[in-house]
């Protein structure tokens, strides 16, 4: 009884081992795949591009829209998230160009850097609770998506995964 446990727990340590690469691994954009319309339709998702562009806008570095964590944010919510957060999500993002359009007249995709800020902000810190919930959600999984890209992890933080070098054969002087 003893040797089959054992080979059991050997064969799922190997197995663990050697999926450990592909799960360890930084994503990008083509990694992640076309995302599904599904949860929510083409429009929503450029809203969604903008309002990460808002969050982490492009400096001298990429921004959360060049990097595409809009698709990150988007695969997330798809696979990670149960019918009710879906569906605050997709009602957030027709609260947000709502509010826009009431605030300035114009759609949320229409409006500059500061307005579009403004209307982000007036959203985070409205009394409606979904509302905050789902500024809370895109604010965090924008953070997240962010800095686990594969440009942010090699350029910016200098990423190895394995650290270090083992040297086995080196002279040793006297």
């Amino acid at each position: 009884m003893q040797r089959r446990s054992a080979i059991k727990n050997l064969t799922l340590a190997v197995g663990g081992l050697v999926s450990l690469p592909a799960w360890a691994s930084r994503w990008t954009p083509d990694s992640i795949g076309k995302v599904s319309t599904s949860v929510v339709s083409e429009d929503n998702q450029m809203i969604l591009a903008e309002i990460v562009e808002t969050i982490i806008p492009e400096t001298s570095t990429p921004g959360a829209k060049s990097l595409k964590v809009n698709q990150f944010i988007m695969r997330m919510v798809n696979d990670c998230y149960g019918e009710p957060v879906q569906s605050n999500f997709k009602k957030g993002l027709t609260l947000i160009d709502d509010l826009a359009k009431q605030s300035y007249g114009k759609a949320f995709t229409s409006c500059d850097a500061l307005q579009k800020a403004d209307v982000f902000n007036k959203m985070r810190k409205s009394d409606d609770t979904s509302a905050k919930q789902f500024t809370n959600m895109v604010k965090n999984l924008t953070i997240q998506g962010y800095m686990n890209s594969e440009y942010v992890l090699v350029n910016l933080l200098n990423y190895n995964m394995a650290p270090g070098f083992y040297h086995g054969c080196v002279p040793i002087g006297k």
